[in-house]
């Protein structure tokens, strides 16, 4: 199942893609979507982040090639930082450089888990039960804040740095899904999520030790190698570009880079 978050008629509402367009729902993907009789044309409406996340929780350092390019020791547990929930924008929507440090921003493409209900110290072996499903990320990092604060938080948290869709997809097997990244059509990273240190099951059990995942949180699952502040010379976005975020059975989540209007 494909699940959308749109706007149409000024209205926000879920819906799910099927019969080539998008077939109203009632209810939401937590209490339960009602298929009702009317679909829409995907042209008619304006896709929105598909998930209103009460928490945005990602991990670093989380595939091999990534730890490797860096030259980072692989992790011996989950890295974990969070992101601010006013970062988070939609496809099609723009990335816009920050006024301060707006020269060294990156892309990372990652495979975004959803949480589906709450959990709480989740055996590894039962974390399936609390996804809803999968969506792609684009964890957008101002390396210079990154490196100079010495933790992460701010530096991956500006607005609109945390571009999430088109849709979330149930019922995937998240172990070996290729992802690549695109900008202005020239792949960057190019991997599958075999490459990852700690899968998503592992995740999901690991967070909710440590705090309770609620229906809706977004968990970013990391990044591949190929970053652009590791490239010889460093790759970062600039205003007019296109980045594009493509994981194998969710889709392609495609974001214009602007620069700050102020």
């Amino acid at each position: 199942m494909r699940i959308v978050r749109y706007q149409h008629e000024g209205i926000a509402r879920y819906g799910i893609v099927e019969d080539g367009g998008i077939r109203t729902c009632a209810g939401t993907p937590y209490s339960g979507l009602t298929r009702q009789a009317a679909v829409i044309d995907l042209s008619d409406v304006r896709l929105l982040p598909p998930v209103e996340p009460p928490n945005i929780i990602c991990l670093g350092l989380n595939y091999r090639a990534h730890a490797a390019e860096t030259g980072h020791p692989l992790p011996e547990a989950p890295l974990v930082f969070i992101k601010a929930t006013t970062a988070l924008c939609g496809p099609g929507d723009s990335i816009v450089l920050p006024s301060r440090y707006p020269d060294q921003i990156d892309y990372e493409a990652e495979l975004a888990i959803v949480i589906g209900k709450v959990a709480k110290d989740v055996p590894e072996d039962q974390a399936g039960e609390f996804i809803l499903g999968y969506t792609a990320a684009n964890d957008v990092s101002n390396r210079a804040v990154q490196f100079s604060d010495g933790q992460w938080a701010r530096a991956k948290s500006h607005d609109t740095f945390c571009p999430v869709g088109p849709a979330i997809v149930t019922g995937l097997d998240a172990d070996n899904l290729a992802i690549i990244c695109r900008l202005d059509g020239e792949v960057m990273q190019s991997s599958t999520t075999a490459d990852m240190i700690f899968p998503v099951r592992r995740i999901i059990s690991h967070l909710s030790h440590s705090f309770t995942l609620l229906p809706g949180t977004l968990i970013l699952t990391g990044t591949p190698g190929g970053v652009g502040f590791m490239r010889k010379p460093p790759v970062y976005l600039r205003p007019g570009q296109v980045v594009e975020v493509e994981i194998e059975g969710i889709g392609i989540l495609v974001n214009q880079v602007v620069g700050c209007a102020g």
